[in-house]
């Protein structure tokens, strides 16, 4: 395994740093979205306020104890899904700041306030959004989270048209095999039955069964941002090169820290594959903290530190349950190429 070590030390942010910024905000009937704090330590941060405004936004809804912090808290804070049993119900709007391939931002928004309210200034919620995920609890009556969620729909598709819609149908590793596709498809019928009624043929909606204590919620999430990034085509066609011209079965271009995929070639993907690579870049991650190597501040450059420093970091592991997986940093900014190929014997 050849590393960059300084290249992946200094790309190794933690989650309470500088990769995400956390906000909340206060909702009050007279003003909706005004009282802004730090998520993190508490102080204003008008400046990173200001700018978190401006980035591409991902709404996370659904009702009451659904399930929506708990996806956001493992999938962009890396919080341990067991963990997330001992979270309180979000009463603030709270906002997610990423800095990474792309930087955008997840609004998780309280399941009790009424945003179809025609008193709430839905502009300063819904304008500008790329994607609306509503999350389903899979495992609780469905009915009412389906009627608000067509009622959400129906609601915004003529002012902000260009969202798109993502279904959410969350906690199904409590559900049997059987009974998991049974559910997918019940909820989607009754959403489109719904929709079809109330004249809405064939909504842009894209559906999703997920948990948090599987590779499922990571799958899911980079659906959505692929939905969210105009140069997917470019990507997609390039990978698609690449695997051509080294002969992998699968290439991947992700997010390291969120270990979301930005873009694949144009393959199938492969679940448990996808499940592999995961678990690589939280090695590779982890054994960056520990043997990652820092020049530090006042430590002056030689040319073997400038050579080190400008060289790609990647790392090679051969026969993991059939696969030789190979991961290369793409740009000198952050490691976010990961690829892999099935052994061949």
């Amino acid at each position: 395994m050849a590393l960059n070590e300084e290249a992946i030390r200094e790309n190794n942010v933690k989650p309470d740093q500088n990769s995400i910024a956390s906000y909340s905000t206060e909702y009050t009937p007279e003003n909706e979205n005004l009282v802004q704090t730090n998520g993190i330590n508490g102080d204003s941060e008008p400046k990173d306020l200001l700018h978190i405004e401006h980035k591409p936004r991902l709404l996370l809804m659904g009702l009451k104890r659904s399930g929506k912090s708990s996806i956001s808290n493992v999938v962009f804070r890396k919080m341990a899904p067991h963990e997330t049993l001992f979270l309180e119900t979000t009463t603030t709007i709270r906002k997610e700041a990423m800095h990474s391939f792309m930087d955008f931002q997840v609004w998780d928004l309280p399941g009790q306030i009424d945003y179809l309210d025609p008193s709430f200034d839905a502009d300063s919620i819904f304008g500008g959004v790329g994607a609306m995920i509503w999350v389903l609890d899979a495992i609780d009556n469905y009915m009412e989270p389906i009627g608000r969620l067509t009622e959400t729909i129906l609601h915004l598709q003529h002012s902000y048209p260009d969202i798109k819609y993502t279904v959410f149908i969350h906690k199904t590793d409590s559900l049997t095999e059987d009974f998991r596709d049974d559910t997918v498809r019940d909820v989607i019928q009754r959403i489109t039955d719904d929709l079809y009624d109330a004249g809405l043929e064939n909504p842009p909606i894209t559906y999703h069964g997920t948990s948090i204590y599987d590779n499922s919620i990571f799958e899911a999430f980079s659906k959505v941002m692929q939905g969210l990034v105009p140069q997917l085509p470019t990507f997609e066609a390039l990978l698609t090169t690449i695997s051509a011209s080294c002969r992998f079965e699968k290439v991947y271009l992700f997010d390291v820290f969120s270990k979301v995929y930005i873009a694949s070639d144009t393959t199938p993907t492969d679940l448990k594959a996808y499940e592999l690579c995961s678990d690589f870049i939280d090695i590779i991650v982890d054994l960056s903290e520990v043997y990652g190597w820092d020049r530090g501040k006042g430590q002056e450059e030689t040319d073997s530190s400038k050579a080190r420093a400008s060289q790609s970091a990647e790392s090679f592991v051969s026969n993991i349950k059939g696969y030789n997986l190979y991961l290369r940093e793409i740009n000198g900014s952050a490691l976010k190429a990961k690829s892999f190929s099935r052994a061949l014997s």
